[in-house]
């Protein structure tokens, strides 16, 4: 080989090898930064990860905010029409936030299947909701009015985003 064209070989391979360790880094950071969105039926079914950050939303169960005593922890329940799960945050919530009210949470599920919450946002006005916060309502509303149906050609169950 000549040595001209061996050296244009070298450099090409190290830019290939530089490019290819920039695009590797560059999906590792954001696979770590990703925070995924899951349904309290998701949560209740445990296709959630746990010890992953997580956003987990939908209305606030009436009745279920439970205050402690001694600190700011604060317990409640999330539903999406379906299932509901309850959520532990320990800080001082949004002004926004009250039983009835859509909220998205961002947290890990612990060992025990616990919901920890981090931060907690309220929605802003009473005509509001977080979009993924609605399209679960939608599709628990499906759900549970149709019920999952067989699709005749993948044997998969058919939801609302299948139709």
């Amino acid at each position: 080989m000549h040595p001209q064209r061996k050296q244009k070989l070298l450099i090409i391979l190290f830019m290939l090898g530089g490019i290819s360790l920039a695009v590797t880094l560059m999906l590792v950071a954001l696979k770590e930064n990703i925070n995924l969105f899951y349904t309290p039926s998701q949560i209740a079914a445990g296709e959630a990860p746990k010890h992953r950050t997580i956003r987990a939303g939908g209305m606030v169960v009436e009745g279920s905010v439970r205050r402690a005593d001694d600190d700011l922890t604060v317990r409640f329940d999330v539903s999406d029409g379906n299932s509901s799960v309850t959520l532990s945050f320990t800080g001082i919530l949004p002004d926004l936030f009250r039983e009835g009210q859509g909220i998205v949470a961002m947290g890990k599920i612990n060992e025990s299947g616990d919901f920890i919450a981090s931060e907690v946002l309220a929605k802003h006005d009473e005509n509001y909701m977080p979009p993924e916060v609605a399209d679960a309502m939608e599709k628990a509303k499906f759900e549970k009015k149709y019920g999952a149906t067989h699709d005749d050609n993948s044997g998969k169950p058919r939801t609302a985003e299948s139709y």
